[in-house]
């Protein structure tokens, strides 16, 4: 009688449903309502008021445990409208005025309500959240959650390519994934990023596809090197910020790049790199990093976070402890940080630990062995190796004994990619994943083969090798993020139509733009300058441009010849010919960029230096552009004018290129120390020139 009579009633409800309107499409829809939940309510979800705003949204709770974005036929109200309003969108919008008010909200057969106070002798305002079983939603969720959807939620997988092209659109295959792994996210590349509108209606497709929860959609969108839209702004990279010194351009910075992101529909950013670039030899990190002072690094760092938490968008500080004093590339080995706890603590842990403080979402593991912290040793799977380090990423001592016992971290703790050398080749793909759990790590990035390793997982939770208590720690988090960031499967979305036309007016804007350009105008920095700059030359006097178009150094010509039409171009990365070297021996200055990534770029018999030692010795003026990192010159010292711009991108080379003619004035301060081959310093920290 009991089980008819519930029957009958969520029946009886989803026909009146049906009648008020709201659709029964998308997860089984509105059938099964149990309670309607304002989120700030749920007691892991925090929410800051800026410009005296706070935004509030409604779930409503199903039967089965999971909870969805409700979206039509709401009825908001304030009590006490002296004090703040709310729209019909849930915005709260404080006056100003002292006092509280209850916030409340209704769908005509469930309501919530949570008090605000605004107290402006103390210039606070006081939100007191509602207490009962019925905020616990996510431990409600976990508890209706089978085991495997508890693994799917803490995993991450890449779809770059599917049968040998691109994925820029979803297909059924990868489709049934998502659901037959109840993924808990994706992270894209530029291969998927193509265009806007492209971009959102991927991403789109994906949240369709999954059944209970958001997609936590992701992407390593850093700025500089690593910028994964192939649309939209390249904002300089950090060390192109730590060279500005500004954390106001650094939030700007952030907050564009997630607007850009949020328009997409992508809600994480793996950004940004907090590693202390501490090592003029690190083959990986160098200018992702924004200086190799810790204290610079937290507070830029910081800065960034911000202005993506702004957006809505999830930040992720990577690659924990530190990956900054390695002179190995994890993509292809196994590096090693030597220090000890009190140096780590001092240098590669302190910016990691103001974001902790600040409130960052996410910490990324980093695929580096820290000995003094863990010296665990184990076999490696690579033929003839023998024993190797445990890398952090699968170390219990640094996942769980520094980042949650010591450092304080209640975040998600993603591992770097699984598919990198450092942990594929010597662990094993279903290996490595069952010991990067067992550590402490809550997500699983691009694992190899998700079906190998999802069912890995279910053989060690099911033989006791893993408990589901731990899962549903990671679970707990995972979730906990998603509802901060909103991350929250909607009963009725936005139109793709709707959705296409805002990344279209978003990505791209001329706001975003301009402040690509400032960026990286400010981040420019004048090293030496023997009376060369800026330039002062008439139409007539030849310029020549060299530098090799693979380094996109035909870039820079191009924006020289904005200024000087004239210019010549000679494509070269190597030692000039005769022919060559006659184009440039009557020539009133000769502008040369060099683009290194390694020490083996920037060692003195290394071609691109070769090449700009010959140029030097014709006797014409040179002025040398280091592309990327800051080092070159220390293999062609003689040089009559150095400037850096530490990227590629196009914003960057503009930038130079105006310096060079006098159109900016260089204020850029070096984040690093530039040395001589011989260990000795030729340029320090903080050392740059304007005009």
């Amino acid at each position: 009688m009991r089980k008819f009579l519930k029957t009958f009633i969520t029946s009886f409800l989803a026909f009146a449903l049906l009648l008020t309107g709201i659709p029964l499409a998308g997860a089984t829809a509105a059938t099964g309502i149990e309670d309607l939940v304002i989120d700030l309510n749920v007691p892991q979800v925090t929410r800051e008021v800026k410009d005296s705003k706070l935004d509030l949204n409604a779930l409503h709770v199903y039967e089965d445990g999971r909870f969805m974005l409700a979206s039509e036929n709401l009825k908001w109200q304030s009590s006490n409208k002296n004090v703040a309003s709310v729209s019909k969108d849930g915005e709260v919008t404080l006056s100003g005025h002292n006092g509280t008010t209850f916030i409340s909200v209704s769908d005509g057969s469930n309501s919530d309500r949570i008090s605000i106070q605004f107290k402006g002798n103390q210039d606070k305002i006081f939100v007191e959240k509602e207490k009962g079983t019925r905020y616990d939603l996510i431990g409600n969720a976990i508890e209706h959650m089978t085991m495997e959807e508890k693994v799917g939620q803490m995993l991450m997988p890449d779809f770059r390519n599917w049968n040998g092209k691109n994925v820029t659109e979803m297909n059924a295959e990868i489709a049934q994934l998502v659901k037959d792994y109840h993924l808990g996210g994706v992270i894209l590349f530029r291969e998927n990023t193509v265009t806007a509108d492209q971009t959102t209606k991927l991403v789109s497709a994906y949240q369709e596809a999954a059944e209970k929860y958001g997609l936590m959609i992701s992407i390593d969108q850093e700025g500089g090197i690593v910028t994964r839209l192939q649309t939209g702004t390249d904002m300089p990279g950090n060390m192109a910020l730590g060279a500005t010194r500004s954390e106001e351009l650094a939030e700007k910075v952030g907050r564009t790049i997630g607007e850009e992101l949020n328009a997409l529909g992508i809600n994480m950013n793996f950004g940004p790199v907090l590693d202390v670039n501490n090592n003029p030899d690190n083959p990986v990190i160098g200018v992702r990093s924004f200086s190799e002072d810790p204290e610079l690094v937290g507070k830029l760092g910081n800065a960034y976070i911000k202005g993506l938490h702004e957006t809505g968008t999830a930040a992720t500080a990577k690659h924990f402890p530190g990956h900054g004093d390695t002179a190995v590339d994890s993509h292809v080995g196994l590096p090693a940080v030597p220090h000890d706890l009190d140096r780590l603590k001092k240098v590669e842990l302190y910016p990691f630990q103001q974001a902790m403080d600040a409130g960052i979402d996410a910490i990324m593991s980093a695929h580096v062995t820290f000995p003094k912290i863990d010296d665990t040793k184990v076999i490696s799977k690579k033929p003839g190796v023998g024993e190797v380090a445990l890398p952090g990423t699968l170390s219990k001592e640094i996942l769980t004994g520094l980042i949650r016992e010591d450092m304080g971290f209640k975040g998600v703790i993603f591992t770097d990619a699984m598919n990198m050398a450092a942990i594929a080749e010597h662990f094993g793909s279903v290996d490595a994943a069952i010991r990067a759990v067992d550590a402490g790590a809550d997500v699983l990035l691009m694992p190899v083969g998700i079906q190998e390793v999802a069912k890995g997982l279910y053989d060690s939770v099911n033989s006791g090798k893993i408990s589901e208590d731990r899962l549903e720690q990671s679970v707990e988090r995972i979730l906990t993020l998603k509802l901060n960031r909103g991350i929250v499967k909607a009963e009725v979305e936005k139109s793709l139509d709707e959705k296409v036309a805002n990344a279209l007016q978003v990505v791209g804007s001329p706001e975003h733009k301009a402040i690509e350009k400032e960026a990286a105008a400010k981040s420019i920095t004048l090293v030496k300058n023997e009376a060369v700059l800026p330039l002062n030359v008439s139409p007539e006097d030849k310029i020549v441009v060299v530098g090799g178009s693979g380094f996109s150094i035909n870039l820079l010509t191009a924006e020289v010849q904005k200024h000087h039409p004239s210019a010549i171009y000679i494509n070269a990365s190597g030692s000039l010919n005769a022919t060559q070297l006659a184009q440039v021996q009557d020539a009133k200055y000769i502008i040369v960029g060099t683009y290194t990534s390694s020490v083996g770029g920037r060692a003195q018999d290394a071609s691109q230096m070769v090449m700009t030692r010959q140029l030097i010795e014709t006797g014409v003026p040179v002025i040398a552009v280091g592309a990327r990192n800051p080092y070159d010159i220390m293999s062609y010292t003689d040089v009559d004018a150095y400037l850096v711009q530490y990227g590629f991108r196009p914003a960057s080379f503009e930038a130079a290129a105006n310096t060079i003619f006098g159109k900016n004035n260089p204020t850029g301060k070096l984040p690093v120390t530039i040395y001589n081959h011989d260990g000795s310093v030729l340029y320090s920290f903080d050392h740059g020139i304007g005009y």
